[in-house]
Order: C-alpha cells, then structure tokens, then sequence
C-alpha cells in the first residue's frame, strides 16, 4: 500500500490521516503501554478489534511509516510490530488523550500516581517513554530495567 499526499494541508487533517482512525491509535497504545509487538497480542485487546481490520490497520501504519514489521528474535516463526521514529512521537499525543479521558472514566479505574507524574515532569516523562519503547519496553506491560523511564514508572504506579 503506497501512502497517498493528504487531502489538505492542514495540519489536523495530515495528523489524522496518518494516524487513520482510533483502532491504529489503539495499537499505538498497545505498543506504548502495554509492549504489546504481535498481531495476536494486539487482537486480544479489551476493545475486541476484527481480524481483518488488524491486519487493514497494522498494514496502513506500516506505508505510513509510523511502524515496522521482523521477525522476532526469540521466535523466527513470529512476526513484531515496532513504532518508528515518527511514531514515537505520538507519545506526548497519547498522554494528552490519556489526561483528557481520564476525566470521563469512572475514577477507581485510573492509574493516578501515572497521571501525576505526567503532570509534573511531562517532558522528562515523554522523553523516556520514548526510550523506552525504542528499546522494546512500556509503561506498563514490560519497562525495561536499564531504560530511563524504568524508575519513574516503576516508582509511579
């Protein structure tokens, strides 16, 4: 799939177009938070995508240039999904919608001492998040030991 030119040049909808649609945003999410890397991890996500529009999504982010796909290391047979760098930018984007949804969701299901820490360091935060999910961790699935995001979020949450 090539990636066509944005529709406009505004850059609302050249950022929407890239991202596409919420279910991509979810497997940005999945990568981000939880370490989710294979399609069948990202299919067994709470929000119960099709199988067919995985396989639409992860494609349409990989033309985009917002995700990769190898073979994984442990398991030759098994294909992963990484973000590239400019999906790695979509970090500070997800902590918004995070901050701003977690006003609309019942209280006792939220990760408050995150969502504070956000609050206080968010640059310090965005960037190691970031290194650390270009080192293969996530905030919360799987952070890495020697990332740098390894003792905020362990400490946070």
């Amino acid at each position: 799939m090539k990636y066509a030119y944005p529709r406009s040049n505004c850059p609302i909808n050249v950022a929407l177009e890239m991202i596409g649609d919420a279910w991509s945003l979810m497997i940005i999410r999945d990568i981000v938070y939880f370490g989710k890397r294979s399609f069948n991890e990202f299919l067994a996500s709470d929000e119960g995508i099709a199988r067919n529009i995985l396989a639409d999504r992860l494609t349409q982010l990989q033309a985009k240039g917002l995700l990769t796909k190898k073979s994984d290391p442990q398991d030759r047979r098994k294909e992963v999904y990484t973000l590239t760098d400019d999906g790695l930018e979509l970090i500070p984007i997800l902590l918004d919608m995070a901050e701003w949804g977690a006003k609309r969701v019942p209280q006792e299901n939220l990760p408050h001492s995150w969502l504070q820490a956000v609050r206080e360091d968010r640059n310090t935060i965005i960037e190691n998040v970031q290194e650390t999910v270009r080192q293969g961790g996530s905030i919360f699935g799987k952070p890495l030991r020697n990332s740098p995001a390894y003792d905020i979020i362990s400490k946070k949450i």
